[in-house]
């Protein structure tokens, strides 16, 4: 007895497994089995090398939305760093400079002129009535030789360091002073002092110093071109920054100004409300007083003093401003006059004084509107 084997072909549309029926449509297999994959870097698909190095990967999470199979979840990614300027090299910082009293300078001077008047009686070069007058005995007339100019030369020396290095100091005033170009500190002291000859004096303005700008280009809210006028009220706060870092403190402020109000919209008058010029105020301020700071200067206050439209677009910015005027005055006489309106026909009709149908009140609308424009027309100037 013989048997005969088949052999089960799987039909096309089929799924070739035993029971699954012929008319049953094939899956495909499924391609992710959990919800973790792992990513696969793009540039390792097309490397050449046979032995790559080892990347550690992380998982990626697939998240699933309902109905419509699993999709995955845009991981947010950490925003690169904003770009930072470097800080400008601020220079040496303004120091105390070592400075004596204004008596000690007066002492050294005055030991030298009387060794010099001394050398001289040695020498017997001083004449007789100088001798009397400073009541010294008559001299021994050794003449000039080499003992006496040396005497000289340190009386001399003495005197000219003790005299020549005597400065007052004024308030509001500071000395920045540096040997050989190099920064010895500043001197803020008032009265008179002993500075040493030998060091470079520059006088600095410390007191407090406001700046009036000529017209300078701006922009509103809008990008419509004005020209501002800009009142900085600022000091020199480091001296030594100050006087090494830059040669003219208001063409700098100019600049900082300048730059500030490419940056911040200004509007002029009645383009915006008080609180709108005291934020333009605040942010000017703010701006330039970031830009002054790293050269030794301390803006306090930056404010418009006055704004107004280049004369390019002045006339058609007015213009502008009075059919926008004209605008709200017609929306503030229309308002009044329907407010009116309503008033008179709900006491009318409140009051029961008349009963109108729809169309009487439309007629009755009507007329009072007509009459209170009239009259409002008139009573204008």
């Amino acid at each position: 007895m013989s048997t005969t084997s088949t052999s089960h072909t799987p039909e096309p549309g089929g799924c070739g497994k035993p029971g699954c029926t012929d008319g049953q449509a094939s899956r495909p297999a499924r391609l992710i089995h959990n919800e973790a994959t792992t990513e696969i870097p793009v540039h390792l698909l097309f490397r050449d090398d046979p032995d790559p190095a080892p990347l550690p990967l992380r998982p990626a999470v697939v998240g699933r939305r309902h109905g419509t199979g699993e999709q995955p979840r845009l991981r947010h990614g950490t925003s690169p760093p904003a770009a930072t300027l470097p800080e400008p090299e601020a220079g040496p910082a303004e120091r105390p400079a070592r400075v004596l009293p204004g008596t000690v300078g007066v002492l050294a001077g005055a030991t030298g002129a009387a060794g010099c008047v001394i050398t001289s009686w040695w020498a017997g070069a001083l004449p007789p009535l100088a001798a009397e007058a400073l009541r010294l005995p008559p001299g021994a007339g050794a003449g000039i030789g080499l003992p006496q100019w040396a005497a000289y030369a340190g009386a001399g020396a003495l005197g000219v360091l003790g005299f020549g290095g005597l400065a007052r100091g004024r308030t509001g005033r500071a000395w920045v002073l540096d040997l050989f170009g190099r920064y010895r500190g500043t001197v803020r002291r008032t009265g008179l002092m002993w500075v040493n000859p030998l060091v470079r004096r520059r006088r600095v303005d410390v007191r407090l110093r406001h700046w009036r700008s000529d017209p300078m280009p701006g922009a509103d809210g809008s990008g419509v071109a004005v020209r501002a006028v800009v009142l900085a009220v600022w000091r020199v706060r480091d001296t030594a920054r100050a006087v090494f870092g830059i040669d003219d403190h208001e063409a700098y402020l100019r600049a900082c100004v300048e730059a500030a109000l490419a940056r911040v919209a200004v509007e002029p008058p009645g383009g915006g409300g008080r609180g709108s010029v005291e934020a333009v105020g605040e942010a000017l301020t703010r701006m330039v007083a970031r830009d002054a700071a790293p050269v030794g200067l301390e803006v306090l206050s930056v404010r418009p003093a006055l704004v107004e439209y280049a004369p390019e677009v002045a006339a058609a910015m007015h213009r502008r401003s009075i059919a926008a005027l004209d605008a709200r005055h017609r929306a503030s006489v229309l308002t009044s006059v329907v407010d009116s309106v309503e008033d008179t026909v709900t006491r009318l009709t409140v009051r029961g004084l008349v009963e109108l149908d729809d169309y009487e009140r439309k007629v009755l609308v009507r007329d009072l509107t007509v009459a209170f424009c009239a009259g409002r027309r008139e009573s204008a100037p």
